[in-house]
């Protein structure tokens, strides 16, 4: 009786709840963003009340505003605070330049993937804009992962039920184990190998880490001087 009685109040509001919850996710806000659109997916599939084609066009359309919103947070405000208190921590700007070359070798895959894995998801965004990663390759990126997890989830849902929901829970942890077992990974080679990256990443950045203009686009490199400039 209380499912039947709430059945209108869920059909009423699911597309503000899933649209709100994936966009303050894909912006840094620790929020459930993927259990809702699961739930939302599972609703439209066992009662029919609410369109599931919608439902996944507002998580997409959720999880692209959100993560840049998240990436010019990061771009705004993530970079100048490390430039102006990261070496009280350790990270002067050589280091900065190092995570921004990184993030520029293999943030399409950041971007893209991390729209499946729960820290990610929160803070990838937020990341690629620290990093200064360049905005057209995020957001095509962004946009590209954002598209094909609200189809798989919200599809998924929609055609299992709420056993696409046990089945989610399990996926999700052993993406964010494998995650885990990458950023081991990635910080063992970055331990070992610093010195050498760091000399890669200041001769792909040379110069001062400040300035709006400054992005993870390897500086090009100016053309020589014209041998017969300046002859009459």
């Amino acid at each position: 009786m209380l499912i039947e009685t709430l059945k209108p109040l869920i059909a009423q509001h699911a597309y503000v709840v899933v649209f709100g919850i994936v966009a303050l996710e894909s912006a840094g806000v620790p929020l459930p963003g993927e259990t809702a659109l699961v739930l939302a997916a599972v609703f439209a599939g066992a009662t029919g009340l609410i369109d599931i084609k919608l439902v996944i066009l507002l998580a997409a359309a959720g999880a692209i505003l959100g993560d840049n919103l998240g990436f010019m947070a990061g771009r705004r405000y993530g970079l100048p605070l490390l430039l102006n208190y990261g070496h009280r921590i350790g990270l002067h700007d050589d280091r900065i330049k190092l995570g921004q070359y990184l993030f520029a070798h293999h943030g399409a895959k950041i971007v893209f993937f991390g729209r499946f894995i729960a820290l990610l998801r929160i803070f990838a965004a937020f990341l690629a804009g620290v990093n200064r990663y360049h905005w057209g390759q995020f957001l095509y990126y962004n946009a590209s992962g954002g598209i094909v997890w609200a189809l798989v989830f919200g599809l998924g849902g929609y055609a299992f039920g709420e056993a696409f929901e046990h089945f989610a829970g399990p996926i999700g942890r052993i993406t964010l184990g494998l995650a885990l077992v990458g950023a081991a990974a990635l910080w063992w080679l970055i331990h070992t190998q610093e010195n050498k990256l760091i000399a890669r990443a200041v001769e792909a950045y040379p110069g001062p880490l400040r300035g709006d203009e400054w992005t993870t686009a390897p500086p090009v490199n100016p053309s020589p001087p014209d041998p017969a400039a300046g002859r009459d």
